[in-house]
């Protein structure tokens, strides 16, 4: 390796260079004839600065003047573009829920099987008339003066399914029931069974004449659907 010595021998040229240097910018009026010497850059002074007045709101032209006011309304109408473009967006959206949910909605023809009219004067003392409602048989009984006594009596502490006769018909004459066996959706026979009313040949279940669960495996009584009688002789399920 290089010894001290000879670095300092080696480097002994560009100390001495620098140290002239030093002496002559140190004589009077050497900074000026270097200054003097040294090439002038001019600057450009044909570029053109873009002008955006035209674009400028009247309100900022003047840096003088203040643009709060300005501001306020422009704010305002932001706040008004908002709310109207909201208001819009709720009501179409309304729109739309409303068509998605009509057209999930019952049509006509099966709205008009939701309900059925019966005449009673076709249905005899003592009989009972099957029809179709809702895809059910729906039982339409007619009853004598005997049975309505009869089931008008029956103590109720002893029935399954505990009803009185009168909270399930609006006219002691008419029992209106859905045909469909509580226990598991057979369908009975009509005057037939150990109370004379509803008999289902299933598994056994025995109704009586108000459709009350009286024997058998089935745990409810026959289910009353909604009527009324719009007249003497009419009935309306539905």
């Amino acid at each position: 390796m290089m010894s001290i010595a000879a670095r300092c021998g080696a480097l002994s040229p560009y100390l001495q260079a620098t140290k002239q240097s030093a002496k002559v910018l140190a004589t009077p009026g050497a900074q000026e004839r270097l200054s003097a010497a040294a090439p002038v850059r001019l600057a450009h002074t044909d570029i053109k600065i873009p002008d955006f007045t035209d674009y400028r709101r009247n309100e900022v032209i003047d840096p003088n003047q203040s643009s709060q006011g300005s501001s306020e309304a422009r704010r305002t109408f932001s706040y008004l573009v908002t709310g109207a473009t909201t208001v819009v967006g709720i009501y179409a959206a309304k729109t739309v829920v409303t068509q998605f949910v009509s057209s999930m909605s019952a049509s006509a023809d099966v709205l008009a099987l939701s309900k059925i009219e019966i005449k009673l004067g076709d249905i005899p003392e003592g009989k009972n008339m099957t029809f179709k409602w809702r895809g059910k048989p729906l039982f339409v009984r007619h009853r004598t003066e005997k049975e309505i006594a009869a089931e008008a009596a029956v103590n109720i502490g002893e029935l399954r399914d505990p009803q009185h006769d009168k909270d399930r018909v609006i006219n002691p004459s008419w029992v209106i029931v859905l045909g469909v066996c509580t226990h598991l959706g057979c369908v009975p026979i009509a005057n037939a069974g150990d109370f004379g009313g509803y008999y289902c040949p299933c598994h056994g279940s025995h109704y009586d004449a108000s459709g009350r669960i009286r024997k058998g495996p089935a745990p409810l009584n026959l289910e009353v659907p909604y009527y009324e009688f719009p007249d003497d002789d009419t009935v309306v399920v539905g």
